[in-house]
């Protein structure tokens, strides 16, 4: 089963590569780590909610709740 949160990552990771913004700013003004950052982008890790909420603001997107959520 396909878990509510891996739309999300797999949108916010989308962002990020569609972003003209390097990595390196988005971690600068985000306050992650580009390590941290790049886990994320090469499907190794997730990000807390905190975290990409501050990549999403960066990226000018905002998390929300959508259609059918809980």
């Amino acid at each position: 089963m396909k878990r509510k949160t891996d739309d999300i990552e797999k949108q916010l990771r989308q962002a990020i590569l569609d972003s003209k913004l390097t990595r390196y700013r988005i971690c600068k003004e985000a306050g992650l780590s580009e390590s941290q950052l790049s886990y994320f982008v090469h499907q190794q890790r997730s990000l807390t909610l905190p975290a990409a909420a501050k990549v999403a603001k960066v990226l000018g997107l905002r998390l929300t709740k959508g259609k059918g959520g809980t």
